[in-house]
């Protein structure tokens, strides 16, 4: 992504919303058709990029803008560099952030085909009866960011507010309208929910966007049955046509798998905990939850010990834990849980860029 004045044309790699010259808000510019126009082999390792060799690349898109990428590929000089895209719901997409949140949750969003939203009603075409005559109504988006303590963005406890904007703009980008968006959660411990949402500052996302921000646990509840297991699902969720699931990535968490769990009534959820893992309880809900995709923050992620590290990744997939799968193997995790261990990572679709491109043991630093 560029950005260019529309006034002087100056481009910028960077967002820097107005030009310094002109004063006027930039236009974004997506690069289209990309050539290789240069190519360096790296063989020494370091903390930050310890698969070797790998390809420093120099591309050019055909504005003529030119940007360097890393790739674990090799390419020739004057290669088309292309991107596939996967419809499989099993895959997941990863991209590195570079200056833009909102770009990079555009490119995820993309390699996973797109999402099915229907911007405004559709009319009534004479002569059509019955059910194929009724309009179909614009889609309703409940977004589930992970907001679990009353806590500042740079703990990186809860989702980060700009990371949140990010898909509330790209949401909008795509013709959906504010009203048809909510911001849900809802606290299993005895802190409230909005002690929890104002100290993240996702309240004032919710806010400055106009947009509804809604406690589960003050919504209606209904019954579901998968095998032995008695869930309580907020209503919301079968009233909605798309669940985005936001989990922010923690190391040694089930980060994305465990977020959904919020969508249960709080009492439901502690009662089934005490017969049964998290793995069972999510394996279940996850046959009977409508299909929800999850774009997961990896910008700047929690380690073991709660301190923060940069990764400068988003993730996302319509399987959560496969999701999480491949977030274990980018941080080079030693120990996984038993559900990941019975997740193959080498049975995961990647697409976007490559493990090894983005990879390191963020533990060390």
């Amino acid at each position: 992504m560029f950005y260019q004045c529309p006034k002087c044309k100056k481009i910028w790699q960077y967002p820097i919303e107005k030009c310094p010259e002109c004063f006027l808000d930039l236009e974004r510019r997506p690069s289209g058709k990309m050539k290789v126009i240069g190519v360096s082999k790296v063989n020494i390792p370091t903390l930050l990029h310890p698969k070797v060799p790998y390809f420093v690349l120099v591309l050019e898109d055909e504005q003529g803008n030119k940007w360097v990428q890393k790739s674990i590929k090799e390419y020739k000089i004057g290669e088309e560099f292309k991107i596939e895209s996967s419809e499989d719901k099993n895959a997941v997409a990863i991209w590195r952030i570079k200056y833009d949140i909102l770009e990079t949750i555009e490119k995820v969003v993309e390699l996973l085909g797109g999402l099915d939203i229907n911007q405004k009603p559709s009319p009534v075409k004479q002569g059509e009866a019955g059910d194929e005559a009724k309009p179909q109504r614009p889609s309703k988006i409940l977004i589930l960011p992970t907001l679990i303590s009353p806590r500042h963005p740079y703990f990186c406890d809860n989702t980060i507010p700009k990371f949140l904007e990010g898909v509330i703009k790209y949401l909008l980008e795509v013709g959906v309208k504010i009203e048809n968006i909510k911001v849900v959660g809802q606290s299993f411990d005895e802190i409230p929910i909005e002690a929890s949402a104002q100290k993240s500052q996702l309240l004032r996302v919710c806010q400055n966007f106009k947009i509804l921000s809604l406690d589960l646990a003050k919504t209606n509840f209904v019954k579901r049955t998968e095998g032995s297991l008695s869930f309580d699902i907020s209503e919301e969720v079968f009233n909605s046509d798309l669940i985005l699931n936001l989990p922010i990535l923690k190391i040694g968490k089930l980060s994305a798998a465990e977020n959904i769990l919020k969508l249960l009534k709080k009492e439901n959820y502690l009662g089934l905990k005490y017969l049964y893992s998290d793995e069972e309880i999510i394996g279940s809900l996850n046959k009977i939850l409508p299909g929800y995709l999850t774009i997961a923050d990896g910008q700047t992620i929690q380690k073991s010990n709660k301190f923060t590290a940069f990764l400068g990744v988003i993730l996302a997939s319509f399987n959560p834990l496969n999701l999480d799968r491949v977030f274990a193997e980018i941080t080079r995790q030693e120990t996984l849980s038993e559900s990941l261990k019975k997740v193959k990572i080498e049975d995961i679709p990647i697409v976007g860029r490559a493990i090894e491109e983005v990879q390191y043991e963020v533990e060390k630093l």
